[in-house]
């Protein structure tokens, strides 16, 4: 027998709804590269799934080149850490702004939650200006909620900061709520914060563990399934 619905839904946005987890890649590539850093498969950990200032701290701290050009001091890391999240940010919301396509089978799962009246929200780890040009973009007209983006508490992404406020604004236990992830930072954060976790992967493989869910494709997924997720005691 299934369980009742989730008290809510908490989607990702990157690599989840909207397929802009290639555009972040491209995004970290170009910067990477006028830092002197080629980046390749052992920097995706530090990249896909990552807030901005976290790439920006790997790419500085990768970067390669004449040592004269590095960083020397705490300010001047500091000056070189906030001119490289600002130009991830810059570029990637261009990228976006031009369109970001939406995931197989997301539109159908959206539009069946809120024909159900089930409550979902969007939990991203991406900047406040980027998740409006989603939101106003591949997903406009899409009933959330609320969206939380990574401006929006003093934590982001594989904190659980994220998906607790989420819960919390719900006033729902986040046990009662299911996060839709697809990286490991992402699942990481739903977890720490108590929810289920259905799991669809995108760039980087995720662990199963307990509580996690796994499906191919969002189009795999519809409310039974989300439910199916929700924690047994």
């Amino acid at each position: 027998m299934r369980t009742s619905a989730p008290a809510a839904v908490l989607f990702d946005m990157d690599g989840t709804l909207v397929d802009t987890e290639v555009l972040w890649w491209e995004t970290a590539r170009e910067v990477a590269a006028g830092l002197g850093h080629r980046l390749t498969d052992a920097d995706a950990p530090e990249v896909v799934g990552r807030a901005v200032a976290d790439t920006a701290a790997h790419l500085i701290g990768v970067t390669r080149g004449d040592a004269s050009a590095l960083p020397s001091t705490a300010d001047d890391r500091a000056a070189a850490l906030a001119r490289t999240a600002a130009e991830l940010t810059d570029s990637f919301f261009r990228k976006v702004d031009a369109g970001a396509p939406l995931r197989p089978g997301a539109a159908a799962l959206l539009a069946s939650l809120e024909g159900a009246g089930v409550p979902f929200a969007l939990v991203s780890a991406s900047p406040r200006s980027v998740v409006d040009a989603v939101v106003a973009g591949s997903l406009a007209g899409v009933d959330f909620a609320f969206t939380l983006s990574a401006d929006d508490t003093v934590r982001t992404k594989p904190h659980p900061d994220p998906y607790r406020t989420a819960a919390e604004r719900f006033a729902a236990d986040p046990a009662a709520c299911v996060a839709v992830e697809d990286s490991p930072d992402g699942t990481a954060s739903a977890d720490a914060a108590g929810c289920a976790v259905l799991v669809v992967p995108s760039l980087l493989p995720v662990a199963p563990g307990r509580g996690r869910t796994f499906a191919r494709s969002l189009e795999e997924v519809d409310l039974g399934v989300l439910s199916d997720c929700l924690r047994r005691d």
